[in-house]
């Protein structure tokens, strides 16, 4: 029988003279363990050509088409509310009623006193009227007191000569002579007459331009107290919901108050405000202008998205984020978003025919980048570096890496590693 440590110094022995033909054994059996390997199962879908949107995602708020607070425009009792708070009102609907019996009054004053005004008016051109015909009669006399004049002037000649020649005594020539002066008085008498019919005429038409600018002043007067008046009805001037209400019934309501009677905001339509990175400014302006653009509002918990359209982009880019703000209006006709609320929001391009499209779950990230595992002829597999241009839903354009008909692997990748064998499996229905 052999010693035991005999026996352990012939094994070293072996093995210090004969290490190729250990390492040899070694790789032979770990060569039969990967070839003994079993596949891995993979669920696989071929690379197909699709037509895809192109699509920029982003996250926005909801923002009221238009917010109106409703004030005033008058002091008074206020005496009638035509609505509950929350209430969906429409544009032109009665919304307060204020006292209007005061305002009647002033309007009934300022009739009033324009009756007056008119009166005063008609008679200043009545006045006027009666000046012009006293002139005219002025005129007259004044003619015949001139042929008057004119005739005892020549019986004072003709009388003058007859009085020379001691054809009349003096007495009579006298008396002609006198006639002729006071023919000549009354001349001058008419023409002072005219002149004062004149001023007084003046007179008239300054009366008239005076009752003329009182009259203009009282329309005015009436049509600033109907206008007054019609301020005493309140009218809803937007399509939208009311706020809760500021004031009851009975208090009183000053003119331009700092608080409002109530809030109207308009959410049909409405607004969606989102933001874009600065580097997409110039596609998007590019695509907006061959036509209008679509955008999807999506709220959570809600699979069916909102749809309107892209309505503003603004000029300035925001500096310390790098985004520029876009605002999209959506008719919203079934209230289904609200001011305040966030959405996801996806803004369509276009679209892209014969994009190279896999599965986005069959995209892995590496420390190169993104790959996919493709399944060779020999159901073995491959890393596939690939360049992800756009990610529409479950569905990822490929720019490069990758041909049409070629199969990826969409489940069981964590099991694979270049070159391993796999069974494809039906995936799970």
């Amino acid at each position: 029988m052999r010693h035991p440590l005999l026996s352990a110094l012939i094994l070293v022995s072996v093995s210090i003279g004969t290490p190729s033909l250990l390492t040899a054994c070694g790789a032979s059996q770990a060569e039969s363990r990967k070839e003994q390997r079993p596949p891995v199962p993979v669920v696989v879908t071929p690379v197909i050509q699709k037509t895809l949107p192109i699509q920029i995602r982003s996250t926005g708020v909801v923002e009221a088409y238009s917010t109106v607070a409703v004030k005033s425009q008058i002091g008074g009792q206020l005496i009638e509310v035509n609505f509950k708070d929350g209430q969906d009102v429409k544009q032109g609907d009665l919304l307060f009623r204020i006292d209007p019996r005061p305002l009647e009054a002033e309007l009934q004053q300022a009739i009033a006193n324009q009756a007056r005004n008119q009166a005063q008016l008609q008679q200043a051109i009545a006045n006027q009227v009666r000046a012009e015909t006293t002139i005219a009669q002025a005129k007259a006399n004044k003619d015949r007191d001139a042929a008057q004049l004119k005739f005892a002037d020549f019986q004072r000649k003709s009388y003058d000569s007859l009085y020379a020649e001691g054809a009349i005594s003096r007495t009579q020539a006298e008396q002609f002579r006198t006639n002729a002066s006071v023919s000549l008085a009354t001349v001058n008498a008419s023409g002072s007459a005219i002149d004062t019919t004149v001023a007084a005429a003046e007179s008239t038409k300054a009366d008239i331009a005076a009752a003329q600018a009182n009259l203009a002043a009282g329309d005015a007067l009436i049509d600033n107290a109907r206008v007054q008046l019609s301020y005493t009805e309140i009218y809803s001037p937007v399509n939208g919901k009311v706020s809760s209400l500021k004031v009851n019934q009975g208090n009183l309501v000053k003119a331009d108050d700092t608080a409002p009677l109530v809030t109207i905001v308009q959410v049909k339509p409405i607004y969606v405000t989102f933001t874009v990175p600065e580097k997409s400014l110039a596609q998007v302006k590019q695509y907006q202008k061959r036509g209008k653009l679509k955008v999807q509002a999506f709220i959570p918990n809600d699979k069916k998205p909102v749809e309107g359209e892209l309505t503003f982009i603004d000029s300035v880019v925001d500096v310390t984020t790098g985004t520029v703000q876009l605002k999209a209006t959506f008719a919203n006709l079934d209230d289904r978003i609200a001011p305040g609320q966030r959405v996801d929001v996806v803004l369509k391009l276009a679209e892209e025919p014969n994009s190279i499209s896999v599965p986005t779950q069959a995209i892995q990230t590496g420390q190169k980048g993104q790959f996919v595992y493709v399944v060779k002829a020999d159901s073995t597999v491959e890393i596939r570096p690939i360049k992800v241009v756009n990610t529409v839903g479950n569905d990822a354009a490929i720019a490069s890496g990758l041909d049409v008909g070629e199969k990826v692997v969409v489940d069981g990748q964590f099991a694979l590693s270049p070159n391993a064998k796999v069974e494809i499996k039906e995936p799970k229905k």
